[in-house]
């Protein structure tokens, strides 16, 4: 299956557009597919044993939608005795603007509105997240976006995403039967044919620099790659 990509056709959600009813509804069908269909998983499987053992532990989370995966973090660091601290970085100003909202009451989060290729944190954090976003990109910039999550880290970088090939891919159009909201069935089937897959995945993450990989499948269709140059729990690199 060839990745069918084209930047000058983004999905409905990257699209120029204000804060609307629309959008908001998309962003919360995203928020539930991201904690039944993957997404949590391979956050408390990744990061779960890294909040462990008190301390503080600053994440910068690439492309964070409405902030759900940022909430998640800051939960599972209170949920093991350790201070979380996330960057939530988010380009599209109308995403932002919601994000910021649904993240307002959590002191713990921070809403940043940057590109995601330029942004460069004011204090490097000890992990950079991207979750669900890589496959928005060119592959150049997807992999310019793993170098600098590489670059920046203090102690360990995770990306997580779709995986293109058939049985995900076919899964993907049947949740999108589900799910009727227009953007959401549209934007789910476009990110099926977009995604890298998990061959590309693994090139793409050496090309960047990424060395001890580890890289796993997770239901349904998702795919996470992840390196650690710290002990589980440790503060410090």
């Amino acid at each position: 299956m060839p990745r069918c990509f084209d930047p000058e056709n983004p999905e409905l959600m990257d699209r120029p557009q204000p804060v609307s009813p629309a959008l908001e509804r998309d962003l919360a069908n995203l928020r539930g597919l991201n904690r039944w269909f993957g997404a949590w998983r391979i956050v408390r499987r990744v990061l779960g044993p890294v909040l462990r053992g008190g301390g503080t532990v600053r994440i910068a989370d690439l492309c964070s939608g409405s902030g759900d995966l940022p909430r998640l973090m800051v939960e599972l660091g209170r949920q093991q005795g350790t201070g979380v601290q996330v960057e939530a970085v988010e380009g599209h100003p109308a995403t932002w603007e919601i994000g910021r909202k649904f993240c307002e009451e959590e002191a713990a989060i921070s809403f940043v509105q940057a590109d995601v290729r330029t942004w460069e944190p004011e204090v490097r954090p000890d992990w950079v997240v991207c979750s669900l976003a890589l496959h928005h990109f060119t592959s150049a910039d997807a992999i310019a976006i793993l170098t600098k999550m590489r670059r920046v880290a203090r102690c360990g970088v995770l990306l997580a995403d779709l995986e293109r090939c058939w049985w995900a891919t076919a899964g993907i159009y049947a949740a999108s039967v589900i799910y009727r909201e227009p953007m959401t069935r549209e934007d789910m089937r476009r990110s099926a044919r977009a995604a890298f897959s998990w061959e590309e995945l693994r090139e793409m993450t050496a090309a960047a620099g990424w060395k001890a990989v580890s890289q796993e499948r997770f239901w349904y269709g998702r795919q996470a790659a992840w390196e650690e140059w710290a002990e589980p729990g440790t503060q410090k690199c």
